[in-house]
């Protein structure tokens, strides 16, 4: 039976970064990577370097193809060698009429790829002392009676049974279900990475919400554009509402955008990769203790905002806070990525989107067109104070958003279907 001070199950965005936080590599020790405060080698109080096993799915359905993820920060940043581009200037277009052009300086929108990330990381831990690396299939995962720790039953690729026993467990795979909730939507978007004979792009700026596309019955849709060069770029289709489409339907709305509202011909492109997402929006509370040595981290921990989709800042604080409790010797339950404030919010703006008393398009526009950019990204990031939030909030549609606030707490939890 394998042993270790820590578990961590599933090497996604969140896995990942944890065990490169627990590894001996020098960007797990304070002020490396533009990052303060998360102790070093021998831990900032002293304390040993935890052994971690960091567990893969086999390649197969359980392990997530390729995906990209986007999060904004000022100066340098943890994994900026994995950052494929980043810009300074934001663009949100209304249904109709001028663009609003944002400048976010000093923070940078920052686009990273899995394959970058995966790779990045990957040659970081093979140096590691103290992080080992396997391929298997989590079964089960079961409490140690004595209070001890956890054991992890897993399948590996050839077959059989093996164990490991854990001090700490931490699992970053998706649930099965998702808890009861007032409201879920789904953000669930199709993307294409192309490459033009032509220049078609502008690549200082990053087209964050486009919303010339056709307008679901429930919630919003938009268009999505990260330029990296005058010829290539990520343009994608983006729906907010309760159901996915089907994969004819993610073609035609990405067609629609990109011939008839980029004007670019389909002729003149070539899709040199695609990738597709469903991430759930929702109320639901997302445990993460979810036994006494067993936590989760990530999206599925509440890493991501419920009313953005945005996850890559919310696990990064979820991982820096574990990886310090762990050195300090301290229990290391993950931290709620968002404020209760933050996602009571996010409850009422779900909750309006779906009943349709708010119009998504024009609240999103009205607030990138009042709100300084900079202080609305921090909103949206969860970093504003209580006076910050209420300054924003003034430029929603108040009536609509009071009623919402309102009816909330009668309404009951309902389990996804």
């Amino acid at each position: 039976m394998l042993k270790a001070d820590v578990a961590v199950i599933g090497a996604g965005a969140a896995g990942l970064s944890l065990a490169h936080r627990l590894s001996g590599h020098p960007g797990s020790r304070p002020g490396v990577h533009g990052e303060h405060g998360v102790p070093g080698a021998r831990g900032a109080r002293g304390g040993p370097v935890p052994s971690v096993v960091l567990i893969d799915a086999p390649p197969g359905p359980l392990r997530p193809g390729p995906r990209t993820w986007c999060f904004w920060e000022a100066g340098a940043g943890r994994f900026d060698a994995a950052v494929r581009s980043r810009w300074r200037h934001l663009r949100v277009r209304p249904p109709v009429g001028p663009a609003v052009e944002a400048d976010i300086a000093p923070l940078r929108y920052k686009m990273i790829r899995s394959d970058d990330f995966e790779a990045l990381v990957s040659r970081d831990l093979a140096r590691s002392p103290n992080v080992r690396r396997l391929e298997a299939t989590v079964d089960t995962v079961e409490e140690i009676p004595a209070g001890t720790g956890a054991r992890v039953l897993m399948t590996p690729p050839g077959g059989g049974a093996a164990e490991l026993e854990a001090r700490w467990v931490f699992d970053s795979r998706p649930p099965g279900s998702l808890p009861a909730a007032r409201t879920t939507l789904l953000q669930h978007f199709h993307g294409w990475f192309v490459r033009t004979a032509h220049p078609a792009f502008a690549p200082g700026s990053a087209e964050l919400m486009d919303f010339r596309t056709p307008q679901p019955a429930s919630g919003l849709s938009f268009g999505y554009v990260l330029p990296t060069s005058p010829h290539e770029a990520l343009v994608e289709y983006t729906e907010f509402s309760p159901r996915a489409l089907t994969a004819s339907g993610y073609e035609a709305a990405l067609r629609h955008y990109t011939a008839d509202v980029l004007a670019i011909p389909l002729g003149d492109m070539e899709i040199v990769a695609a990738e597709t997402g469903v991430i759930p929006m929702t109320d639901a509370p997302l445990p993460r203790r979810v036994g006494t040595s067993v936590f989760r981290i990530g999206a599925a921990g509440g890493a991501t905002r419920p009313s953005t989709g945005y996850t890559f800042a919310g696990l990064q604080r979820q991982t820096r806070s574990v990886a310090a409790a762990l050195r300090q010797g301290r229990s290391p339950v993950p931290p709620a990525a968002h404020s209760a404030r933050a996602r009571a919010m996010d409850a009422v703006l779900l909750r309006a989107l779906d009943t349709g008393r708010v119009d998504g398009p024009e609240l999103f526009c009205r607030l990138f067109t009042r709100v300084p950019a900079v202080r609305l990204l921090r909103f949206l990031d969860g970093r504003t104070n209580l006076w910050e939030d209420l300054a924003v909030g003034r430029h929603a549609p108040v009536g609509p958003m009071l009623r919402t606030a309102l009816e909330l707490p009668g309404l009951p939890r309902r389990a996804s279907t």
